[in-house]
């Protein structure tokens, strides 16, 4: 088998899309596939005569993602800059014999091509949107009452919902993107509905607000006696609690990169393997996803698997902001209302005035946003009109658009205190302001919505800083 293995391994890297390299564990190149003389500027015989080593000295490699492998012992995700200028995503994985590492195989992607790969969707994006517009296909019959719990008036919208209908009879894996607040549990909850999982249950997981050192026990369960505190019997994790259904990642951008490779084996093999356990479960469920962030960038940082990416990114549906889709703010508000109304027992309505100012903001928390503006102008209400001045009125809020403390706070760091560099500088001012809105607000979701990031990222924060709700910042902070 070894001259049948030999060809196998050469037929592998002569015919790869991706640029291969394998070195010895010295660094000396061995191997590289054709395709990587033009991304890195060097025939093959030329790359085949030197070390990982002093290509990285030349330039060639800026940096190496071998190297890092052969000092850390593991395997390795970079971001590379060639020299011929090309940028490349660099993985690398090493090989073990006896024990010891004998080779490093690496392999690399021109991030050109999946620009182009991104650009080509972005057009099939239009056309098809164009088409809609042009046929009339969004107004599809019995499209709007099974929108209903949505809210959807906008054409584009309504293109979004039609694309998760037809995707929703698959088991396809969707990629919800936008910013935060803008409905992307809303659809994926809509998109179970639609699916032949119906009857299945919905598990939402927000990646973002499990702390790292209880995510693997939560998402894959534990046996009994994995670890100290365990339930007798052991526990499912939330994917074994998924069968049958859709299992939804919230903030999957969140997810630490360990985490990251565990889940693709999930995605790859089917199965998940309980913490403590060495017996695979298979599992069955429809997987989707979202994210405020630009995974693309994520993957070209290294804080995300490229392999993971390209698993994820099957049915990407991106939802627009609110404040492209206006027509959709009158219905969101009449259903927040009648919620409202509805738990407490009321039948408030709006003033005349408070729809120009509605439709006027540009609601950067989007959906969310709105929905917290509209419950704040629903309490602060002294009678059953809601106007556009209740909200500030409302205890804790600020009319103000900054809290003027947490102005402060920011000011106060604009000035470098000897011998600190940027990076302290940059952190000790977001934790004033943090510390600040911490005793400003009466929760991380109010904290988010202020600064204009996701709610994930504010627990994150305020773990990292050591900050919690309702804690006063002190003179010295």
């Amino acid at each position: 088998m070894g001259d049948l293995d030999s060809d196998i391994l050469r037929t592998i890297i002569d015919t790869a899309h991706d640029h291969f390299f394998v070195v010895d564990a010295s660094g000396r190149v061995l191997d590289v596939s054709p395709a990587a003389a033009a991304v890195y500027g060097m025939s093959r015989e030329d790359l085949c005569r030197t070390s990982v080593q002093a290509l990285e000295a030349q330039g060639v490699l800026r940096p190496s993602v071998s190297l890092e492998v052969m000092r850390s012992g593991k395997p390795a995700q970079l971001m590379q800059v060639t020299g011929t200028g090309r940028r490349v995503i660099a993985q690398a994985h090493p090989v073990f014999r006896d024990g010891r590492l004998a080779a490093v195989v690496s392999r690399s992607m021109d991030l050109t091509d999946l620009q182009l790969l991104q650009e080509e969707y972005a057009l099939l994006q239009r056309r098809f949107s164009d088409h809609l517009r042009r046929s009339g296909v969004a107004d599809e019959p019995g499209l709007e009452a099974e929108l209903d719990d949505l809210e959807v008036r906008s054409g584009m919208m309504r293109e979004v919902a039609l694309l998760l209908k037809r995707v929703a009879p698959t088991d396809a894996t969707v990629l919800m993107l936008g910013e935060s607040g803008v409905g992307k549990t809303a659809f994926a909850r809509q998109l179970h509905r639609w699916s032949r999982r119906q009857a299945g249950p919905f598990i939402d997981v927000n990646c973002g607000a499990i702390p790292e050192s209880l995510f693997e026990s939560e998402m894959f369960g534990y046996r009994h006696g994995a670890f100290s505190g365990a339930a007798p019997g052991g526990k499912a994790g939330l994917m074994e609690q998924a069968e049958g259904g859709t299992l939804f990642l919230d903030e999957i951008g969140e997810l630490p990169l360990a985490m990251q490779t565990k889940l693709l084996k999930v995605i790859q093999d089917s199965s998940v393997t309980r913490l403590g356990d060495t017996r695979p479960r298979r599992v069955d469920f429809r997987l989707v996803v979202a994210t405020n962030q630009d995974l693309a960038r994520l993957v070209e940082t290294g804080q995300f698997r490229l392999d993971l990416y390209y698993r994820l990114n099957v049915i990407p549906v991106t939802l627009p902001p609110l404040r492209e889709r206006r027509e959709d703010i009158p219905g969101l508000v009449e259903r927040q209302l009648r919620r409202l109304n509805d738990r407490y027992g009321r039948d408030k309505i709006m003033a005349r005035d408070v729809w120009q100012h509605l439709m006027g903001r540009d609601w950067p928390g989007n959906v969310r946003e709105l929905e917290n503006w509209l419950e704040r102008a629903w309490l602060s209400a002294a009678d059953d009109v809601i106007r556009v001045e209740a909200p500030a009125r409302y205890p804790g809020a600020s009319a103000a658009p900054a809290g003027g403390d947490a102005r402060r706070a920011a000011r106060d760091g604009e000035e470098l205190r000897d011998g600190e560099s940027l990076k302290a500088a940059l952190a000790r001012t977001e934790r004033a302001i943090l510390a600040v809105l911490c005793g400003e607000r009466t929760s991380t979701y109010a904290i988010a919505e202020r600064l204009g990031i996701s709610q994930p990222s504010v627990v994150r924060k305020l773990r990292q800083h050591g900050l919690r709700i309702g804690q006063e910042a002190s003179p010295g902070e």
